[in-house]
């Protein structure tokens, strides 16, 4: 192992909404985060969805803010009566909400003062001492309070508001990954496996079952910031995989 240890940042994803957990509407963001975060070296270690409810969104957003580095929230700080996202963050971190003149400014600016309308205008009230996140997409601009990055719903808003944000903060080592297959049931890999698994503490090692030629097969995926003991477990696998291919099942 590497005497200098690796630099990790955590996040967590809070997702709200009544319809992500109605199923009318099918999340397309936790996703794109996850894939995002490990890419750029911030590890996703929670997942939460949680209703329109303000005490379940403060509730939330209190246990994640204090356990991560980072949280990315999603959803509800659109012009409706049931965005409450905005106000339950005030309500999490215990600071007041109102109109955000720099808020104002940009949406005045993107619909004209004449069309700013109060709906509109719910979309400006910001979280006292948040910073903004810009929307190239749509304007309406989301927020980050303390650790928290308050991004809209909409997958192509997200997106954007996501490279927005992540511009700012730090991240850690990147986390690398390979892919050995077996043709066979993870039945056959398992005791080697563990073994495996023992003289790597370090790295971690997966197995993922599924069907190929009408038979059992498996990807063994391993998973480490340290790019030479990635190799060397991936030769220990290696080494297992070739050695149960010539032992009879």
């Amino acid at each position: 192992m590497t005497d200098t240890a690796p630099a990790i940042v955590t996040a967590a994803i809070l997702v709200i909404g009544d319809e992500i957990l109605s199923g009318r509407t099918k999340d397309k963001n936790i996703g794109y985060i996850a894939e995002y975060c490990t890419a750029i070296g911030i590890d996703v270690r929670e997942v939460r969805v949680v209703p329109d409810i303000e005490d379940e969104i403060v509730a939330a957003v209190r246990a994640l803010s204090d356990r991560y580095d980072h949280v990315f929230s999603t959803g509800g700080i659109g012009p409706t009566h049931d965005d409450i996202t905005a106000d339950a963050m005030a309500k999490a971190f215990g600071v007041n909400i109102d109109h955000d003149p720099r808020a104002v400014a940009i949406l005045t600016e993107h619909y004209g003062a004449a069309s700013l309308n109060e709906a509109r205008l719910r979309m400006a009230r910001i979280p006292s001492g948040a910073s903004l996140i810009d929307n190239p997409v749509s304007k309406a601009p989301g927020f980050t309070i303390r650790n928290v990055h308050v991004m809209a719903g909409v997958p192509t808003i997200m997106q954007a508001m996501l490279d927005a944000v992540t511009a700012t903060i730090p991240t850690g080592t990147k986390m690398l990954s390979a892919t050995v297959p077996a043709s066979m049931g993870e039945g056959r890999i398992a005791a080697g496996l563990g073994a495996i698994q023992g003289d790597f503490p370090d790295v971690a090692i997966g197995s993922y079952p599924k069907m190929l030629d009408g038979g059992f097969a498996t990807d063994i995926v391993l998973r480490s910031r340290d790019a030479g003991r990635l190799a060397e477990a991936v030769r220990a696998v290696e080494g297992l995989i070739a050695s149960l291919l010539v032992t009879p099942r």
